[in-house]
């Protein structure tokens, strides 16, 4: 059976297609850096759209800095965006656009790492424990 996606879940979809594209099409701040829309969220009443957006910071910019400054450009285009996907998407009201730095990916990449780190030093001390045997 197919799963049914509420009409939240449906514009919450388009906002994001059509964000993503607006933002790479329409945003040209020089400190933007280069921004991913990995989720976007929609209340019930679709009063507000909760955005997050991944960040990848240009060349030699520090990534805490390259999140603080697109989040700022975000948040200073969020009327002009609203207003563009407004004439794209119908509906009575468009909700008002909410940017958030999404730390899964981060959180993601920490915890693969201590996954790897915990491996290796099962595997060396399965290694160490033959030595020892064979002795």
């Amino acid at each position: 059976m197919a799963k049914e996606f509420s009409r939240t879940q449906r514009v919450a979809d388009q906002v994001q297609k059509d964000l993503a594209r607006l933002i790479q099409r329409d945003l040209k701040d020089p400190r933007l850096g280069m921004i991913t829309v990995s989720h976007v969220k929609i209340s019930k009443d679709l009063g507000y759209a909760d955005v997050y957006v991944t960040v990848m910071p240009f060349g030699d910019q520090d990534e805490a800095q390259a999140i603080k400054d697109s989040l700022a450009v975000l948040k200073g285009a969020a009327g002009h965006l609203r207003h563009e996907l407004a004439r794209g998407i119908k509906l009575r009201v468009m909700p008002e656009l909410r940017f958030h730095f999404d730390s899964t990916i981060e959180r993601g990449r920490h915890l693969h790492g201590l996954i790897e780190k915990a491996y290796q030093m099962e595997k060396k001390t399965e290694a160490d424990t033959d030595t020892n045997n064979e002795d």
